[in-house]
This record gives structure tokens, sequence and C-alpha cells, in this order.
């Protein structure tokens, strides 16, 4: 009997032993991470409807975790543990208690950054959104030319909303994009960055809305340098005023399939029908030719008086006004500008 105790109890120290081994061993785990400080950062997806313990096996599958028993130790030890489901940017230079916290903060959102560029024409943007697989090429623009379907605390033009449509950045998801929808978030963020804290000034101006979108959109094209853009203002509106054309080569340009199409662009210069060209035409082009800024309509509601008449940007794009003809005519030999 005797004998019979003594092997009972070194089995109980056995089995306490190697239980403390693997203690020691599952709480040193936990604090180690598989990949030295500084590897790159990965994105982990959290399944919906996946448990806790399930996420071990994936861990380990993704070369963020040595060993899926560590995971279910230390969410056993834990206590709770509620993961969100979606994409979470996370590193093999992660001990498993910091995966744990990472996977139960906020996930990545599931939309991609979309850019409408300044100045943008409604075929620039089409252009674009074909390209990255949004839509099929002509849908934007389609939809764009019927302004009747889209809401705004604003005027809308009947025909197109070239002018209208806010250049920003936006989020978007590939698999549930419309092209309506960004149009509509496009005259919203018009809205809100111009018109509603414009609205009064607007009003005090002289010039209706669609009179500064159409002056800005040429601002946009025409003056580099955003504090410029009420000088050129004050020249371009006095000579709608005066009933002088304006000039604005970026006018004949708007038509053209590719903007910088120098063969193209030139034809049109020449081209005394052609609605939008300001060299032979007075008053303001037919419509806005791209997309403004806040800058831009700010600078045609607020437009800056001097005494000058003409203008022109020499091969640095700097800004050089003009009194007379005379004035601007040394300037174009003075900068080889024509």
């Amino acid at each position: 009997m005797k004998k019979i105790l003594i092997g009972l109890v070194v089995i109980v120290v056995l089995v306490a032993g190697a239980g403390v081994s693997a203690f020691v061993w599952a709480e040193s785990a936990v604090q180690q991470a598989v990949a030295p400080p500084g590897a790159a950062t990965v994105e982990f997806t959290v399944p919906k409807g996946t448990s806790g313990r399930g996420l071990g096996g994936l861990l380990v599958t993704q070369g963020l975790l040595a060993d899926a028993r560590i995971w279910r130790w230390h969410l056993f030890r834990r206590g709770s543990f509620s993961p969100k489901a979606g994409r979470h940017e996370v590193s093999p230079s992660m001990t498993v208690a910091e995966l744990a916290k990472a996977l139960e903060g906020n996930p990545l959102p599931d939309d991609v950054p979309f850019v409408v560029v300044e100045g943008w024409r409604l075929r620039d943007t089409d252009a674009a959104l074909a390209a990255a697989g949004y839509i099929t090429p002509g849908a934007y623009i389609a939809a764009a030319s019927n302004p009747s379907k889209f809401t705004a605390p604003f005027p809308l033009p009947t025909t197109s909303l070239e002018g209208y449509l806010y250049p920003e950045t936006y989020g978007v998801i590939k698999e549930k994009f419309s092209v309506e929808d960004l149009i509509q978030r496009q005259l919203d963020a018009f809205g809100e960055r111009f018109f509603a804290p414009n609205r009064d000034a607007i009003a005090k101006s002289g010039r209706s809305l669609h009179e500064v979108v159409v002056m800005a959109s040429m601002l946009e094209r025409e003056e580099p340098v955003p504090d410029q853009r009420p000088l050129v203002a004050g020249i371009l509106w006095k000579r709608v005023d005066k009933g002088y054309p304006l000039g604005v080569d970026a006018t004949s340009r708007y038509a053209l399939a590719q903007w910088n199409d120098r063969i193209a662009f030139l034809k049109r210069l020449r081209d005394p029908e052609d609605p939008y060209n300001t060299r032979h035409r007075k008053g303001l082009p037919p419509g806005p030719i791209g997309a403004p800024t806040v800058e831009s309509l700010q600078a045609a509601m607020s437009p800056k008086a001097s005494e000058f008449w003409y203008y022109l940007h020499d091969a640095e794009k700097r800004l050089h006004p003009s009194r007379n003809a005379d004035e601007h005519e040394a300037l174009r030999k003075k900068y080889n500008v024509y």
C-alpha cells in the first residue's frame, strides 16, 4: 500500500509539474509575436458569424499566430472577446493579446477613395470611373445630363450639372456603386462647401449662381494660384460688363476629347462659330467648363477691382496683368506668349 501511495504522489507531482510547465509556456507564448518589431502590417478579415475561438486557425494560416492553442488559452484567460466583422489592419509583430485587442476595434472601412480632380469636366470624371471599373463609359455623363433626378437647396440647370458636381475625394464601394448616388453626394458637397455658407453673399454679388459657377470654372483652369483668382475674376467680369471678348483660351478646350490636344485646340481657336471661343465671342461661354473649387467660386463671387484689363502667364505660370493692349502686347513679346 505504501508503494502505491508513493506512486500516486509521484504521478500527482509529475502531472502538477507538467501543468505548471504548460501554464508557464502558454503565458510566455501569449506575450510573444511570430515576427520581430517593425514587421509590415497586413489586412486580416474577421468573417461574419465566426466565433472568437474559430479565428485561431485563420490567424495561424495567415502567419499571424504560431499555435492556435495559444489563442484559445488567451481567450480562456481573458474571459470575454467580441471581435468585429470586417477588415482589420494587424501585424505579425503583435502579441496574441495585441491581436485580440486589434480585432475588437473598428474594422477598416469598406469604401475606397475616388478622386474627382479640380477642374475636371463631366467627361473626365466619366472616363476615370469607367477606367476604374465602376461604370460603363458614358453612364456618368448620361446621369449628370438629367438634373431633374437630383435635389439641391439651390437652383439646378435644366440640361447638365457641369460645374455643380464638387471636386473632392469620395469613398465608394465598388460592389454597391451607384452613379446617381455619387452625383447626389457631389451636389450635397457643393451645397455644404459653398452655397450654404455664401447664400447671402451670392445674392448680394449682383450675379446669378449660374454666372458665378461659369466664371469659377474658368478661374479654376486659368489661374493656378488661388490667391490670384480674385484679381483675374475682376479683370474678366470687367470685360464681360463692358462687352469685350474674354479671351480665355481654356474655354476652347472644353469640347476637346483630350484637354491637351494642341492641334485640335488651335483649330478651335480659329473657329469663330465655336460657341466656346471667347476670343471671338463676347460674354460668358454657354456654360461651365469644369468643376470649380470653393476658392474659385468665392473669387468669382467676390472679384478684386483693379486697373487691369488684360493678363497672361509666363512659362513658369506666373501671372502678369496689364492695363491696356500695348502693355499686354509688350508682355507677350517679353515672355513669348501667343
